[in-house]
This record gives C-alpha cells, structure tokens and sequence, in this order.
C-alpha cells in the first residue's frame, strides 16, 4: 500500500514481449501525392458561400440556412456546367440561382426609378435590362445593362445606378427624329448621327422633317439639312436631296426642277442659285435641269414643251427676217 492507504500497483516486471511495429516509411521515390491546389472559386461561388454563411449566423434561422445550402450546392452544379462547356445554359441558371439566394437575404429588386423615355415603353426597357420579378441587386451588371440599352435605336445614352439593397434607377436620353432617309424603297426616321430610330409611318410629329434619299445620305443628312434651313425661302420649295455617288447632292424641287449642286462649295451654290430665283424667276421657268456643277458658269435645260415653243419661236423669227428682206 502507498502513504495514503491506496493499493499500489505491481512492481514486478513485466514480461517481455515483441517489440511494437512501427509504421513502415515509403520507400524512397515512391511518396504519396500531394492534393492538388484546388481550383479558385467562381465569383458565384464565393457570393453564395458569403451569403450562406452570414444567414446561418443571423435571426433568419435554420429554414433558411437549409434552403440557402440548396443554392450553394446548385450553384456549384452550374459552376461545372460552365466548366464543361454549356456556357450560355448556365448562364442563365447561375444567374437565376444568384438571385434566388440574393433575394432571400433582402437584395431583390423592389422599385426600378425609369426617366427619360418617350418613344420607347418602359416595358420594353426593362426587357432589354434584363430586369425581371426574380432580379436581385447584388448581381445586376449595371454597365452591361447601360451597354444593351444604348444599343437600342431610340436610346443615345443610358446611366445605371444600384441602390442597395433593393432599388436600380435608369436614365435615358433619345434620340430626336431629325430627317426621313429612303434607300432601296424604303423610308425611315432618322437621327441626327445617321442612325435609323424607325420606319416611316404617317405620323403628324415625321410629315414635316427632310427627305434624302440614296446610299450615303444618311452619314452627310446634317450638311444639307443645316445649309437648307439657313435659307427657309429656299428649303420651302425642295421636295427631297438625293446624294450622288456619296459624294454631291441634287436637289428634287417640287415644281419638278432638278437642281445638280457641285461636290465642292455647297454654301455658295445655294446662294447663287437663290439670287437667281430672285433676279431672273429661275424656279418658275419652264425649265427642268439647273446645272451649278461649275464655277462661275450656270447651265440650264428647257423642258421639252418650252424646247419646242423656243424652236418655233426661232424659227418664225426667221422667217419674218427672211421676208422683211425681201
């Protein structure tokens, strides 16, 4: 027994016995792999990780922690879907499983403030956008979604602002109809970049704006369009400009006179041509070409009547000279 009554244990030996195997080292060259560096997380990924981990940690519960999991694992899922090549499907389930789990934690787009718009809906803007009941906040690309509204034609410029955590505020500015432009039959509306915003309808707001027709008219629209409305007595009496060969223009009066301008000097040909009407009635004669194609020198062509009455006209006079010296 020990100092304190307790029963000691045995002091005896004991016996001897084999001695404890130790673990066998691998042979040199042949030591186990290393596991491989895990591949990095998709942002998805690490979205949803966060979000899993500060629900499971909030007021919001067990329930939605689980449910949360769910979106994990599925996000995963598309994350290897994308690995193997399906891009664009998973994608969309991505996206749609980001949202599902950003709009459980709050984030799910409530109000979207849209200003601006005029000729186009904002149905049709939120389609474009992307923006749908299921949107969240969190994953909306704000500069993807101005990108695909200035793609529109309507749309000049678009700003996108998220307001955490559940509002996005659109601002648009359209373009204005500024010219009607037909080419290969057909007539459009527009702006002032060239860039057609709508087909032509009888709509009283497109009745009065310019017409140019051909190829290239459309690219050179302002030049004619702002050197006609500087002489409004001029542009009242032109019915189209038609571009020649992209380079020149030919004005269609509405009387049925074709006014041929020169490629160079556009402001100078107008102005001629307007002191000619002035001073000599040129527009109101029975003419059907005006030729201002060179400098210094104005060619014009009778209509055929006018040709005829001239030649008739020649020829009596002719005629009376013939006898008168006789």
């Amino acid at each position: 027994m020990d100092g304190g009554g307790r029963v000691a244990g045995t002091l005896r030996a004991s016996k001897p016995g084999p001695a404890r195997s130790r673990p066998a080292l691998p042979p040199p060259g042949r030591h186990k792999r290393l596991p491989e560096t895990p591949r990095p997380a998709s942002r998805l990924a690490l979205l949803l990780r966060r979000i899993s981990v500060a629900l499971t940690a909030s007021r919001i519960g067990r329930r939605s922690a689980s449910l949360l999991s769910l979106f994990v694992i599925g996000g995963f899922v598309a994350y290897g879907t994308v690995i193997g090549g399906h891009a664009e499907a998973a994608r969309e389930i991505g996206r749609d499983l980001g949202d599902a789990a950003a709009n459980v934690a709050g984030f799910k787009v409530a109000k979207v403030n849209l200003s601006g718009q005029n000729h186009v809906s904002p149905a049709e803007i939120l389609r474009v956008a992307g923006i749908k009941g299921t949107t969240s906040t969190l994953l909306i690309d704000a500069d993807e979604v101005r990108r695909k509204l200035e793609a529109m034609p309507w749309i000049q410029s678009a700003s996108v602002r998220k307001l955490y955590p559940d509002r996005i505020d659109i601002e648009v500015v359209e373009r204005q109809a500024f010219a009607l432009w037909q080419i290969n039959g057909e007539i459009k509306v527009i702006a002032r970049d060239g860039i057609p915003i709508a087909p032509y309808s009888d709509d009283s707001r497109y009745v009065s704006l310019p017409i140019v027709v051909g190829d290239g008219a459309e690219t050179h629209v302002v030049e004619i369009v702002e050197a006609l409305a500087r002489r409004p007595e001029l542009a009242s009496q032109v019915r189209a400009a038609i571009r020649v060969a992209d380079r020149r223009w030919t004005l269609k009066m509405r009387n049925g006179i074709d006014v041929r301008l020169p490629e160079d000097g556009l402001d100078g040909a107008l102005a001629e041509l307007m002191d000619l009407d002035r001073s000599k009635k040129l527009l109101s004669r029975d003419i059907t070409i005006v030729d201002l194609r060179l400098p210094g020198r104005v060619v014009v062509r009778l209509s055929q009547a006018a040709a005829d009455a001239r030649a008739q006209m020649l020829k009596d006079k002719a005629k009376a000279k013939k006898g008168g010296a006789a």
